[in-house]
């Protein structure tokens, strides 16, 4: 029994070294656009047609909008009674009392803010090669 799982150990070993070393030459073997001399380049070599990443910032503009500040209201102000006196012994009622009311309208007032029109933008644009023999 001990051989058996011995022998299942040097196999998985062995399967885990050769994986290792498929990778590795998997990685040399391909050639990417910075061996080809195509620095920054989306496009495998040669590098014919070079491709950039472009980058366009946000776009955003400026809102002008009118808000209320206070609400319109109505105020109510008594007015008492209006006596004279005509004749030393008598009192009389000139006005009675009453309410008049005064209208306030509300108050409005201009505000900026800013708002996003179009969010940051990344995309791939081709782009011609510098010198002939690079391809770059």
């Amino acid at each position: 029994m001990p051989e058996a799982i011995s022998i299942q150990r040097v196999n998985i070993m062995r399967l885990v070294q050769s994986a290792a070393l498929a990778a590795a030459l998997a990685a040399f073997a391909v050639p990417t656009g910075a061996i080809a001399g195509c620095a920054n380049c989306y496009a495998p070599p040669p590098c014919v047609t070079c491709y950039q990443q472009q980058v366009v910032p946000p776009q955003y503009r400026t809102v002008e909008e009118t808000v209320q500040v206070s609400p319109g209201r109505v105020i109510a102000h008594r007015t008492p009674a209006r006596y004279e006196t005509v004749m030393v012994p008598k009192t009389v009622l000139v006005e009675p009392e009453g309410v008049q009311y005064e209208q306030i309208p509300p108050q409005y007032a201009t505000r900026q803010r800013v708002e996003i029109v179009a969010p940051a933008q990344t995309y791939i644009v081709p782009v011609r090669p510098r010198c002939g023999n690079c391809g770059w």
